[in-house]
C-alpha cells in the first residue's frame, strides 16, 4: 500500500500539488490522468523518489518492491538484453552477481562457501533458478525475438529498448508497478499483450497514458489531478469522462431538482454497470461500479478543443484511384508495393504497417511530395485535401505570432484578425496566448496549430499521419469525435486504438509483398484468423 499525507509540491510561485491525502492499495491499477502541464509524470517522480515533495510524505509499506519503467534508453547500453531484465529485480540480480563473483574466486575459502551457500539459499527462495526463461518469456511476448536475447542493449534500436525496459520493470512481479506511457513505440499486438499481462497482475499498477482503450481494458481507478488535487475514481476511464461530463451538464442546469439529478446519475451508473459487466476489465478481482459514491462524481476543469472540418463542396465519385504503387527507404527497403484500390465517398480508412516508415512514405506520395517507387495515384477533379504529416517541423520556422501564422493559409478574403482568433480560441489559443510566437510552441501546441490550419481549408478529404502524437488525452478526444462526426473522406494511421477502432470503417495494410484491404472496423480486423494467415504469407514469417 501507498499512503500519500499533506502532500505538496511548488515550484518557485507555481503550485502544482496542495494537501493531496490519498491510497493507493494492492490489487488496483490505478490510472493517473490530467492536462498537459498538471504534473501527471512529476507525480510519478514523487511517488518513486525521483523528486522530494516540498511538504508532506508518501510511505509504503515496508518490504514492498516498486519497479519502474525506465525512460532513459541508453542507460544500459553496455550489457546484454536478457540481463537488463532481470536487472529489474534488484535484490535477486544483486544476489546472481555477488555469488558470480565469489565462485570467480581463485583463493576461495571456507568463509566463501558458507556465503556462497547463504546466497544460493536466497537466491532459490526468490526463484532465480527460473530468472532467465522468465526474462526470455517476457521478451517474447513484447515482441524481442529469441536471437536478440544475447547482444548488447547498444546494439538494439530504439523501440526495441523501450520493449525491454518495459519487460525490466515487469520482471520478478513487483509490488507496486509504476508505468509512464507504457503503450508508447508499442504496436497493436504488443499492447494487447500488455493489456492481457496487467489484467492478470495481481499486485498494484500506477500508469500514465494517453491511451484511452488501454486505459479503459486495465484500470479499476482513475486518478484525476486537478484543481492542484488528485482524486481517486472508481471505474475506467471512458466512466470517469462520462459521468465527468454528466455532472457538468448538471451543473450548469441550476433548475433542476436534487432528487432528479440523484436519479439521473444513479440511472448512468447502472447502465454503465450493465456495459462494464461484458468487457474485458469485469474480472473477478474487479469491484467496479458497485462500490461507486455519488458524491465522487464531480465536473472536471477540464477544457476540450472545438474540432470540427467543415467541407467546401461535396466530393465526386472519383476521391482516389491507387494503381499498382510501391515504394523503397532511402537505403533501398522495399516499404510496400502492388498497393491497388479505389477510395470511395465517406471511406475512412486507417492505413497500418509493420514498418511505421512506409505509412509516412505513403501520404506523403500521394500528397506529391515524394515520388513512388513505382505505379501512379490520381485524385478526383472535385476532391479538396487537407493533410497532417508526421513531422511538421518545416512549418513553425520563423518568430510569426499564431495570429500571422494561421493568417497566412486563409483563403477566404473576408478573413480578419477576429476570424483568425476564432479559430485559434477553438484551439484553446485565447488572449495573450494567440500572441505567442511559433517558434517556441511544445509538440501539443504545434499540433492544435496544424489542425487549425486544416480546419481553414476545408476539406473534403483528409489525411492524418499520427495525429494524436503529443496531443493530452482532452485533444484525442475533441479529434476523435471529430473524426467520426466528419461528412467526408478520411485516410489516417494512428497508435491510438480508441480513435483507430471508432473513427475506420475500412483498414488496408501495407506490406513488402501487396496490401490488405478489407472493408471492416480495426477490431474485427486484428483479431481476423484469416487477416493473420493472409499476414504470414504476405510478409514471409
Amino acid at each position: 500500500m501507498i499512503n500519500i499525507d499533506n502532500l505538496s509540491l511548488s515550484f518557485g510561485k507555481r503550485t502544482l500539488f496542495e494537501d493531496v491525502n490519498i491510497k493507493f492499495t494492492q490489487g488496483n491499477v490505478y490510472g493517473i490522468i490530467g492536462a498537459n502541464g498538471a504534473g501527471k509524470s512529476t507525480f510519478l517522480n514523487i511517488l518513486t523518489g525521483e523528486i522530494d515533495p516540498t511538504s508532506g510524505m508518501v510511505s509504503i509499506t515496508p518490504g514492498q518492491r516498486m519497479a519502474v519503467l525506465k525512460q532513459n534508453h541508453y542507460e544500459f547500453d553496455s550489457i546484454p538484453v536478457l540481463e537488463t531484465v532481470i536487472m529489474g529485480h534488484k535484490k535477486l540480480y544483486s544476489i546472481m552477481k555477488e555469488k558470480d563473483a565469489i565462485y570467480a574466486k581463485e583463493d576461495f575459502t571456507d568463509a566463501d562457501g558458507e556465503k556462497a551457500s547463504q546466497l544460493e539459499a536466497d537466491f532459490a527462495e526468490m526463484d532465480g533458478w527460473n530468472a532467465e526463461s522468465d526474462a526470455a518469456s517476457l521478451l517474447s511476448g513484447l515482441g524481442i525475438k529469441e536471437d536478440l536475447h544475447y547482444k548488447l542493449m547498444e546494439d538494439l534500436g530504439g523501440k526495441e529498448k523501450v520493449r525491454i525496459l518495459l519487460a525490466q520493470a515487469l520482471f520478478g512481479t513487483p509490488d507496486i508497478l509504476v508505468l509512464d506511457e507504457p503503450t508508447n513505440d508499442l504496436d497493436a499486438e504488443t499492447i494487447t499483450w500488455l493489456e492481457d499481462f496487467l489484467m492478470n497482475f495481481k499486485n498494484m499498477v500506477i500508469v500514465v497514458s494517453h491511451d484511452r482503450h488501454f486505459l479503459d481494458t486495465v484500470c479499476t481507478h482513475i486518478g484525476d489531478i486537478d484543481y492542484k488535487k488528485l482524486q481517486i475514481f472508481t471505474g475506467n476511464y471512458s466512466f470517469w469522462y462520462e459521468s465527468s461530463q454528466l455532472a457538468s451538464r448538471q451543473a450548469s442546469d441550476r433548475n433542476k431538482k436534487m432528487e432528479d439529478k440523484k436519479k439521473e446519475l444513479q440511472e448512468f451508473i447502472d447502465r454503465f454497470s450493465a456495459n462494464a459487466a461484458k468487457s474485458k476489465q469485469a474480472t473477478s478481482r474487479r469491484k467496479l461500479i458497485d462500490k461507486i459514491d455519488l458524491s465522487e462524481i464531480q465536473p472536471s476543469s477540464r477544457r476540450y478543443p472545438g474540432i470540427i472540418f467543415t467541407p467546401d463542396r461535396e466530393a465526386g465519385k472519383d476521391v482516389l484511384e491507387v494503381k499498382g504503387l510501391g515504394a523503397k527507404s532511402d537505403d533501398g527497403e522495399v516499404l510496400f508495393t502492388d498497393a491497388n484500390f479505389h477510395l470511395d465517398k465517406g471511406d475512412k480508412i486507417a492505413v497500418i504497417s509493420r514498418n511505421s516508415l512506409a505509412k509516412s512514405v505513403f501520404f506523403d506520395i500521394i500528397n506529391g511530395i515524394k515520388e513512388p517507387a513505382e505505379g501512379d495515384y490520381k485524385w478526383g477533379v472535385t476532391i479538396q485535401t487537407a493533410y497532417l504529416p508526421l513531422d511538421n517541423a518545416e512549418f513553425f520556422k520563423g518568430d510569426k505570432n499564431l495570429i500571422d501564422w494561421l493568417w497566412q493559409y486563409t483563403d477566404n478574403p473576408d478573413a480578419d484578425e477576429t476570424f483568425i482568433r476564432g479559430f485559434l480560441g477553438r484551439m484553446l489559443f485565447s488572449g495573450e496566448e494567440s500572441l505567442k510566437k511559433c517558434s517556441v510552441l511544445s509538440g501539443g501546441e504545434k499540433m492544435r496549430c496544424m489542425l487549425s490550419r486544416m480546419m481553414l481549408q476545408n476539406p473534403n478529404v483528409i489525411i492524418l499521419d499520427e495525429p494524436t502524437n503529443h496531443l493530452d488525452l482532452e485533444s484525442i478526444t475533441a479529434l476523435n469525435n471529430a473524426g467520426k462526426d466528419y461528412p467526408g473522406t478520411i485516410l489516417f494511421s494512428s497508435f491510438d486504438y480508441e480513435f483507430t477502432n471508432t473513427v475506420a470503417n475500412r483498414v488496408i495494410e501495407l506490406t513488402p509483398n501487396g496490401i490488405i484491404d478489407r472493408r471492416m472496423p480495426f477490431e474485427a480486423f486484428v483479431n481476423s484468423p484469416e487477416i493473420k494467415e493472409r499476414r504470414l504469407e504476405l510478409y514471409g514469417k
